[in-house]
């Protein structure tokens, strides 16, 4: 007869591990919230040299407005439905293909 293994425990370990690995900001990104306050709010993770874009800049613009200037700390948090901020998102990332000079970071997760 072969040994019983607890599944249990070992799959919620696993889980655990690939939670924290989720979790791990890669080095040139930071991790941002997105949503309005009472919605569910997502994790993004994006590169920092898209703090500089225009259109990232005009969301920043809006989290100061609606939060203030200082930060309670954890992630910044964008106040816009998060829609709107896959689709600026999306019109960045396109921005940044379309410079020849640069290459897209990967830590732009859709």
């Amino acid at each position: 007869m072969f040994p019983c293994f607890n599944t249990t425990t070992y799959s919620s370990s696993e889980k655990m591990r690939k939670k924290r690995q989720e979790r791990v900001v890669p080095k040139g990104c930071l991790a941002i919230k997105v949503g309005h306050e009472g919605e569910k709010q997502e994790r993004f993770v994006v590169p920092l040299i898209y703090f500089n874009h225009p259109l990232f800049m005009q969301l920043l613009k809006h989290a100061e407005d609606e939060y203030g200037f200082h930060h309670n700390g954890g992630a910044i948090t964008i106040p816009c439905h998060v829609q709107h901020f896959r689709h600026v998102q999306g019109m960045i990332h396109r921005d940044s293909l379309s410079n020849h000079h640069r290459h897209p970071p990967r830590c732009f997760g859709f």
